[in-house]
């Protein structure tokens, strides 16, 4: 289970924070970008503002106060502005998975990598001992990021996404060190 006590996380490029109403409006404008839609395979086929505040209302604060679904706003460090999302699920004794999305105006400043380097100090102090992902292997975006947040690629294999959809989808490992 994940230990949201720690929330939030920053450090200087990003903060991973519990997702707040406040953010609905930009979330749900993240959510329909072309790239977003493409390889992101959210679980919902459209957002919006008020689809987004009952998520966080329904969805979200349940999983965080339970500790099994961790919905997450990526923030900037500096201003908290929502700039993407990161989530934690299929939370158990023997890991997590990661998936993460950016709001368009918010890519190419290192977001992701940081958003996932304190997902990974997250899932250490919640004593997860690996992390995995998954992406679409035309998401080279995606690709770079994982293995620059220093996941490893394990294999390719077909798959269902969030959505619900059956393609092939590369497979990513990284171990959680308990020290340090």
């Amino acid at each position: 289970m994940t230990n949201t006590f720690h929330l939030p996380l920053h450090d200087h490029r990003a903060r991973l924070r519990p997702l707040r109403p406040a953010d609905a409006a930009a979330f749900a404008e993240g959510t329909a970008d072309p790239r977003v839609r493409e390889y992101a395979h959210l679980p919902e086929p459209h957002y919006t503002p008020e689809s987004v505040t009952a998520m966080i209302r329904d969805v979200t604060d349940p999983g965080l106060e339970r500790g099994d679904l961790a919905v997450l706003a990526i923030a900037d460090a500096t201003t908290d502005a929502f700039a993407g999302s990161l989530v934690l699920f299929d939370i158990s004794a023997h890991g997590a998975e990661v998936g993460f999305w950016l709001h368009p105006a918010h890519r190419g400043a290192g977001l992701a990598v940081a958003a996932l380097d304190l997902a990974v100090r997250l899932a250490r102090k919640s004593g997860l001992p690996v992390l995995t992902a998954r992406t679409a292997p035309a998401n080279a975006a995606s690709r770079s990021v994982l293995e620059r947040a220093g996941f490893t690629w394990t294999d390719t294999v077909p798959g269902r996404t969030p959505s619900g959809a059956e393609i092939d989808l590369h497979h990513y490992r990284l171990p959680i060190a308990m020290t340090g």
